[in-house]
This record gives C-alpha cells, structure tokens and sequence, in this order.
C-alpha cells in the first residue's frame, strides 16, 4: 500500500459523463474532492494527478489508476 508514502496529492479528475471538473487532493491516505467548474469548451476532459511521495512505485499507482478508467 503506498498512503502512508504519499505526503501529498493533487488532481483533477475527468469523470465519465459528468460535465465538472472533480478537483481531488490528500494528505497520506486522507483524499476530500468536490466538483470545481464545468470543463471549458475545447478543452481536453483527461485526469491529471500529482504525487509527492516517499519510495513511491510510480508503475502500481499508474496501473491502479489505469484499472479504473471507464
């Protein structure tokens, strides 16, 4: 499990038919989001994250986000 590695993440988080932004953040394994604002025209509906961490396996985060994906 990474949590007690991650210091801190944030993101924005596309998510299937919702026309808002999900703006995600944490501090270890304690994540709160809420929607922030409709996607802007033209603008590209993809998640963003960002980890700041200690030994973080960066290939099984990026897998157990990519096994999520609908």
């Amino acid at each position: 499990m990474e949590g007690p590695n991650i210091l801190r993440l944030k993101g924005i988080i596309a998510l299937k038919g919702d026309e808002d932004r999900y703006v995600l953040q944490g501090v270890h394994m304690i994540l709160e989001g809420d929607h922030q604002r409709a996607w802007k025209e033209g603008e590209k509906h993809e998640s963003r994250l960002v980890f700041i961490g200690r030994d973080l396996d960066a290939e099984r985060l990026r897998k157990s986000f990519e096994a999520c994906q609908a």
